[in-house]
């Protein structure tokens, strides 16, 4: 799966403030995602990320 730095993922699970949609910021064995409701940043494994994408978002560069 190809995910990168600036893509918006929408996961299968909604954060507890309500939001699906998250922002990456780093990404290697782990990613950083920023939530786009409260902004609250979080790390998650590269495996259970990609379990948990339901559609990405890329912007255009």
């Amino acid at each position: 799966m190809e995910i990168h730095v600036g893509d918006e993922v929408k996961l299968k699970k909604q954060h507890p403030c309500g939001s699906r949609e998250w922002k990456v910021l780093r990404e290697g064995a782990d990613f950083r995602l920023q939530c786009l409701g409260c902004g609250r940043q979080i790390m998650i494994a590269r495996r259970l990320l990609e379990k948990s994408v339901k559609e990405i978002s890329r912007l255009s560069s």
